[in-house]
């Protein structure tokens, strides 16, 4: 279908409604993970998440699609890919008890660079010089943000860079499964893996909720969470990742008002910096991207 034709513009359109969804629904998640794992054990906060999650994608798809819930062409890589999820989740809320949103955030958004390094060496393809600037050019943002040997060095946030690494496969194996599997199975299962694994640690920390702010915060983790993922693969049908990709961005503005709001957190003048240089770094590949598309 031609860039321009009214028709591709809308699903387009369409597919950007989606994605925008799916970034405040993830910063909503975040700022609700933070705040939980100020008070419960992490393992605990990760296990409700995904619990809310399964019930939630369970009672809304099952009497729709019936069997299409479980029924996928592609079992390992679902598996796999549920597993993923969980230690991702595990790591990025781990991170959250000691960093910024805005940090943890800022280092989300270097998935693109990654992506780029991996299909060099996983994939072969070849990178032109510009790209590998622009690659250069986003690990220096990363540094910066980290700040090795600094007063304003933390550890965790290893664990947001791991994070990201894992992330990055985690796409590639979301683009194979999302074009033969439901999107509402595809949810599902990455939701009921990690539930099920991580049923034992969820119970050994165990700590009851009793107030209605937890009760709220978890339900918004795991309403959040499930619709944020619904939301992209819904706009992955529309459009495409070089369409979409530059939208992701905004997240970054909800999670520094989120932390400003919930935590009088502001980040400060290197996480502003390193932030823009991973931005403007990932805005170029996935613009070169484009071009490769379009052409």
């Amino acid at each position: 279908m031609p860039l321009h034709d009214p028709a591709s513009q809308r699903l387009r359109r369409i597919g950007i409604a989606w994605i925008c969804l799916t970034t405040l629904m993830f910063a909503v998640l975040d700022s609700s993970a933070k705040w939980l794992v100020q008070v419960f054990p992490v393992w605990q906060v990760v296990w409700m998440r995904f619990l809310v999650h399964t019930v939630l994608t369970a009672a809304v798809f099952a009497p729709r699609i019936g069997h299409q819930l479980y029924r996928v062409k592609h079992p390992r890589l679902q598996l796999l890919r549920g597993s993923m999820l969980a230690v991702m989740t595990a790591l990025n809320f781990f991170a959250l008890q000691y960093l910024q949103l805005a940090e943890t955030g800022a280092i989300q958004f270097s998935v693109p660079i990654l992506i780029a390094l991996i299909s060099v060496w996983w994939l072969g393809e070849q990178q032109s010089v510009s790209r590998w600037v622009a690659i250069a050019v986003g690990f220096v943002g990363v540094l910066v943000i980290i700040r090795p040997g600094s007063h304003g060095f933390h550890p965790a946030i290893f664990l947001s860079l791991l994070n990201a690494i894992i992330y990055a496969v985690f796409n590639m194996i979301t683009r194979r499964v999302g074009a033969d599997d439901h999107p509402a199975a595809t949810q599902w299962i990455s939701a009921l893996v990690p539930t099920v694994v991580l049923t034992p640690f969820a119970l050994w920390h165990w700590q009851t909720p009793h107030d209605i702010w937890s009760w709220v915060f978890i339900l918004s983790a795991g309403i959040t969470g499930g619709l944020g993922h619904f939301a992209s693969a819904m706009a992955h049908r529309y459009a495409s990742a070089a369409v979409l990709g530059p939208f992701l961005y905004q997240q970054i503005i909800y999670m520094t008002f989120f932390g400003w709001l919930m935590f009088d957190q502001i980040p400060d003048l290197m996480v502003v910096t390193g932030a823009l240089l991973v931005v403007a770094s990932g805005l170029y590949l996935l613009r070169q991207e484009f071009r490769s598309t379009t052409a």
